[in-house]
């Protein structure tokens, strides 16, 4: 195993135990990197907590443990710090010997999860006859990096794409659609566009705000739609399948794993949902309030302290989100058999998430044993720290953001590498150009809201995605100098002796658990921060310790080192989806 941590943290157990009895086998070392090099590679505090318990001095329960610590093969200093930190310095035999195994390990370092899950995960959810926009990139770029992240600890993922595709909203879009007569369907059942489908929206909408006559016409459509008249059923076809064509185009371009067989829209659960209803009144959790029917999850108040009801049905009969998402709960577990189901979905609907889920639990629909994750996540906001809208103030389109990224990488790599052969070029702009819009999403807190700016995404410097695909191009680069077969070099022994070598090997054998982190906690920045500081750590190597140059031996285990480096960054950045390119 790669990692060192394991094993560090079955010594500090073991020693643990040792010192103050078999009871403290199971104690969390709380290893951590190292904050300065004057301190060891590692640093334990386990002391503190163990110290409170046990009515000892901190650093009296750290000396205790040192002494009971088997140092053997493994650690070359071990020495105190503080009120009580144990630091740990790891033979550089041992860091060379792991940096090897990870270099030739098929998983990169990356462990296989204890106990692998079927793990369902709910992300993108567009509207069917509606334009992507902003709002759906954060949903679609974190959903692809959780999905890749699960896979890669060995979870077996099922994507669900919940699309917007039945509702009332389609009463006032087919009627318009049948109102215009033979020519529109036809252009619909051929080539319209997306853009063309959100006119016709727009239109809709419009004419069902001032027509009482067009307005009735299209809430009888509803009933129509939900009574599957054929030609209701026909048009509203025709929307959807020109709706995920739209959809597939878009996701192709964004490299985002979705396909056709991973949609499972809103009208899958339509003929279930008397179900949920008729269940939750079977249970006796079914109420009436200003009539409709709801349910009142346990722990839930409003403003004025009374019991918050969740609208299962509304006084006319029709059903809600919180339904829909019930029956989709239902099916993912009994049907889907999921270990797990992660949502991601905006800020704004965490209390519902945590509503209807709570009424999964109250009602014993889905037990303890299954696991619900809120993957929630903040707003893209603009340069005055307001919703990211267009200068006439409308939603910003997703493929027109896909377009800009495009062109400006283009420019800038045209600036930096004019003598890029054209279709390099434009391959380099497209991985270039999704990288720094992805990574720019994926890099900060998933909760908090960011501010879009292309001049910081596009950087090739600091934390981004043109900075991280720059280091890998530029290991590649020396292999191509070196006239070396990147792919065909097994690696030379690595030796760690300069502090730039052990600084790098020590952030390298730190990715599997980086890895197991973000799977555990759904968190992508964790890896796009440990990708930076690998990179920043390779080009400190890279600065102090001549590759090339070298004598054939040192030079062997460098290049072993910066073969390790470009596939380790290449595996975390197709973790988060981003694509690398061996030129810049």
């Amino acid at each position: 195993m790669p990692d060192l941590n394991p094993i560090l943290v079955a010594r500090l157990q073991a020693a643990t135990a040792a010192a103050f009895g078999a009871e403290h086998a199971s104690i969390d070392p709380l290893i951590r990197p190292a904050n300065h090099p004057k301190n060891g590679d590692f640093q334990a505090n386990l002391a503190m907590a163990l110290a409170k318990k046990l009515g000892q001095p901190p650093r009296e329960v750290a000396a205790a443990i040192v002494a009971e610590l088997d140092r053997s093969d493994l650690l070359a200093d071990v020495t105190l710090g503080g009120p009580g930190f144990i630091n740990l310095t790891v033979n550089a035999a041992v860091l060379a010997d792991h940096a090897a195994a990870m270099l030739g390990d098929a998983q990169g370092g990356v462990p296989r999860a204890d106990a692998t899950q079927t793990v369902v995960v709910d992300y993108s959810s567009p509207n069917v006859a509606k334009e992507m926009h902003v709002g759906h990139l954060r949903s679609t770029v974190i959903g692809d990096a959780v999905v890749r992240t699960l896979e890669a600890v060995g979870h077996t993922v099922i994507r669900q794409n919940h699309l917007g595709d039945w509702g009332t909203q389609f009463g006032m879009l087919i009627e318009l659609i049948l109102d215009a007569g033979f020519e529109l369907s036809k252009g619909l059942a051929s080539d319209v566009d997306a853009g063309e489908l959100t006119k016709l929206y727009k239109q809709a909408k419009q004419k069902f705000d001032a027509d009482s006559d067009f307005a009735d016409r299209a809430r009888h459509r509803v009933v129509l739609l939900q009574q599957r008249d054929p030609e209701t059923i026909d048009v509203w076809s025709t929307l959807v399948e020109r709706s995920k064509d739209y959809f597939d185009s878009v996701y192709a371009r964004m490299g985002v794993r979705l396909a056709r067989d991973d949609v499972r829209g809103e009208s899958f659960y339509n003929d279930r949902l008397a179900g949920v209803v008729e269940r939750l009144e079977a249970g006796g959790e079914l109420r009436e309030s200003q009539g409709a029917r709801v349910v009142f999850p346990r722990g839930f108040t409003d403003r004025d302290g009374e019991p918050l009801p969740m609208i299962v049905q509304k006084t006319d009969g029709g059903y809600l989100y919180a339904t829909t998402d019930l029956a989709a709960a239902v099916f993912r577990v009994d049907e889907l058999n999921a270990d797990r189901v992660v949502y991601v979905i905006g800020l704004p609907q965490k209390q519902h998430f945590e509503m209807f889920s709570t009424t999964l639990r109250q009602c014993g629909w889905i037990g303890e044993d299954v696991r619900l994750d809120y993957v929630g996540f903040g707003s893209v906001l603009g340069a005055d720290k307001k919703m990211f809208k267009t200068r006439s103030g409308e939603t910003v389109r997703l493929v027109d953001l896909l377009d800009e990224a495009e062109k400006r990488a283009a420019a800038a790599i045209a600036e930096k590498n004019p003598d890029l052969p054209a279709d390099e070029a434009a391959e380099v702009a497209r991985a270039v150009g999704m990288g720094a819009l992805k990574y720019a999403d994926l890099s900060g807190d998933r909760v908090k809201d960011y501010v879009f700016d292309w001049d910081r995404m596009l950087a090739l410097d600091g934390n981004t995605a043109p900075y991280l695909l720059y280091s890998y191009a530029r290991i590649r680069s020396i292999f191509r100098k070196g006239e070396i077969d990147f792919d065909a070099f097994a690696g030379g022994g690595i030796v760690v002796d300069d502090p730039a070598e052990r600084g790098l090997v020590l952030q390298l054998l730190q990715f599997g658990s980086t890895v197991e982190s973000v799977a555990e906690s759904l968190e992508p920045h964790r890896l796009c921060n440990y990708l930076y500081e690998l990179a920043t750590r390779y080009h400190r190597f890279f600065e102090a310790c001549p590759v090339l140059k070298s004598d054939d031996e040192t030079k062997a285990g460098r290049l072993a080192l910066c073969k390790l480096t470009a596939l380790t960054l290449k595996r975390g950045l197709r973790l988060l989806g981003i694509d690398v390119v061996e030129r810049m």
